[in-house]
């Protein structure tokens, strides 16, 4: 045979492909699954859902309308003007409890232990699941406005009012929540969490201007009262809706939340981690 016929013996090069390294998450994507985690476990629980975020405010609302509707301002109509703004807030903020029940019971599982082995940014969980409350807020939200224009409320600040409230409103329940996730970490049992809101938390939205007017009180009264964040919140809440909030308003409202996050947002990381090393 020819020389020309013989093939020459190819030699293949046989290289190992490495496998991508896995890069780790940002703080936004990793804060963002376990948003997603929370969802999740709230879509389980939808009769859980369902009562604290629809049935409970439209009770609420009604109770309050019809209880304290003639004595208050002489006809339901009248009231709901006054009363569906502090409702708002009556019904939205509590349910930042949930931020610190949730937290201590993952924690008492033994649930973050794990996470602390995890190449992510810690503290993505924790932000992640204040974060995921926020539907329970809008749909508080929803349910109440919808309830108020059924009984009559009409927000005199339209449509642009009505938004930039219920925006504000979402804004400080998520501060408050900083403070509940601030106890879940410090407590050993999410029913003390629940507790301390109760001792916390009540008192200042009774003793504020979310159901009476505050110039009916004494002066001594009015100025403690007026001075309560809840009163801030609600006042501005009112204002907004129905067109008044002046700027004074607008930045003891803004101003309140924005210093309950730069207190209890660090002191909540600070907890988080220290507790991730005991």
């Amino acid at each position: 045979m020819s020389g020309r016929h013989m093939r020459r013996p190819q030699h293949r090069e046989f290289s190992v492909k490495r496998s991508p390294e896995r890069r780790r998450p940002g703080r936004l994507a990793a804060s963002a699954l376990f948003m997603k985690r929370m969802m999740h476990l709230l879509g389980n629980n939808g009769i859980g859902f369902a009562m604290e975020a629809v049935l409970s405010p439209i009770v609420m609302l009604l109770i309050f309308t019809f209880l304290f509707g003639g004595a208050i301002a002489g006809s339901v109509g009248e009231y709901v003007q006054f009363l569906l703004p502090g409702i708002l807030v009556l019904t939205v903020v509590p349910m930042a409890v949930y931020s610190g029940t949730t937290l201590c019971a993952d924690i008492a599982k033994g649930l973050y232990q794990r996470f602390r082995t995890m190449p992510f940014w810690q503290p993505a969980a924790v932000f992640g699941l204040v974060a995921a409350d926020g539907v329970r807020y809008v749909a508080a939200l929803v349910v109440v406005l919808a309830s108020g224009l059924a009984l009559g409320f009409r927000p005199a600040g339209g449509v642009a009012g009505a938004a930039l409230a219920a925006v504000y409103v979402i804004f400080f329940a998520y501060c408050v929540s900083w403070v509940f996730a601030w106890i879940g970490n410090k407590v050993k049992r999410p029913e003390t969490v629940s507790g301390s809101s109760m001792m916390i938390l009540y008192p200042l939205l009774f003793a504020s201007s979310v159901l009476v007017d505050t110039s009916t009180m004494p002066r001594w009264l009015q100025t403690a009262v007026d001075a309560n964040p809840i009163s801030v919140a609600a006042t501005l809440t009112r204002g907004l809706l129905h067109g008044t909030a002046t700027s004074v308003e607008l930045a003891a409202g803004i101003g309140v939340g924005l210093l309950l996050i730069a207190v209890f947002i660090p002191l909540t990381v600070h907890a988080y981690l220290r507790r991730q090393t005991e």
